[in-house]
């Protein structure tokens, strides 16, 4: 009966979180609100980008980066609405799931790092920017941040999948974790836990410490500007990435971890971007130019 109850990987049923509310339907339409805006939002900001030449910059290479990731977290995972609030399981093929969570979060750690050392470089080597950020550089650097991110999914996903699942193969989350897929197991998994959690603080001391290291230098040349300005300007442009990293690094349990796969990929464009001049520059013109192309047309 042991043998005959257990599987190698394969389909999981993941429940709705809020699956014991009394009004799923009035959630769902918000939750679907909030997916509609954070698509719309990060493809306009990744179009902007991409059209105006003003932008063209490794600042908005890297934002946009960081808005295709937020818009494949929000396409992919969750994939269904029902994952949030339908009364029933919603079944899943796990272990693609569970490599996008990994390629997404690796690649996000390493891009925020990107990110750091990009400012570190325009603030304590202005002269030299151009040089050390070239564009080769910046597409080895997002390059470098998918392909680590796709060698965690790469490296986890297989051998999760590995272990015997006899218990229930219902994961109470919304997206397929490691730790919660891991908890299904009747077999012992406690010697690949310690290496799964050795390889989470590798993937989080690497980029914390660039980040830490680079915000240490920045803090160090703003200290030593005589321009009450050029330090205002500068804390805008840092204070912008360190509110994105602290929404990134402060999910941790499955609530919070809700609110930055939901929530964060509409709230990075506008921390990020929309409240910057120059963004908000560019989708004046773009607008201004569709409403004379419209104008032509009639």
């Amino acid at each position: 009966m042991w043998l005959a109850n257990q599987t190698l990987g394969g389909d999981f049923f993941l429940l709705g979180i809020f699956s014991q509310i009394s009004h799923p339907g009035r959630l769902c339409l918000l939750i679907f609100s909030i997916f509609l805006m954070a698509v719309t939002w990060n493809i306009t900001l990744i179009l902007l980008i991409h059209i105006d030449s003003s932008l063209h910059t490794p600042m908005y290479f890297f934002i946009s980066q960081l808005s295709l990731i937020d818009l494949t977290y929000i396409c992919h995972c969750p994939q269904n609405l029902e994952l949030f609030s339908a009364y029933h399981a919603t079944h899943f093929r796990t272990p693609s799931s569970m490599y996008f969570y990994l390629q997404l979060g690796g690649a996000e750690y390493c891009l925020l790092a990107a990110m750091a050392y990009d400012r570190y470089v325009a603030i304590c080597h202005p002269l030299r920017y151009s040089v050390l950020m070239s564009q080769r550089v910046c597409l080895l650097l997002a390059s470098g941040c998918w392909f680590v991110g796709s060698g965690d999914g790469f490296m986890l996903t297989p051998i999760t999948m590995t272990f015997p699942f006899c218990r229930s193969h219902e994961i109470h989350h919304f997206f397929c974790e490691v730790p919660a897929v891991l908890k299904l197991s009747c077999s012992d998994t406690s010697l690949y836990k310690i290496f799964m959690y050795l390889c989470c603080v590798i993937m989080l001391l690497i980029p914390v410490t660039v980040i830490s290291a680079s915000y240490y230098f920045i803090i160090l040349t703003i200290h030593k500007m005589n321009s009450a300005e050029g330090r205002k300007k500068a804390f805008t442009t840092c204070s912008s990435h360190m509110t994105v990293v602290s929404l990134f690094y402060g999910a941790k349990d499955m609530m919070v971890s809700f609110f930055y796969t939901i929530l964060t990929p509409v709230l990075n464009p506008i921390i990020y971007s929309f409240r910057n001049k120059d963004v908000t520059g560019a989708l004046k013109k773009m607008l201004r130019i569709k409403f004379v192309l419209i104008s032509w047309a009639h």
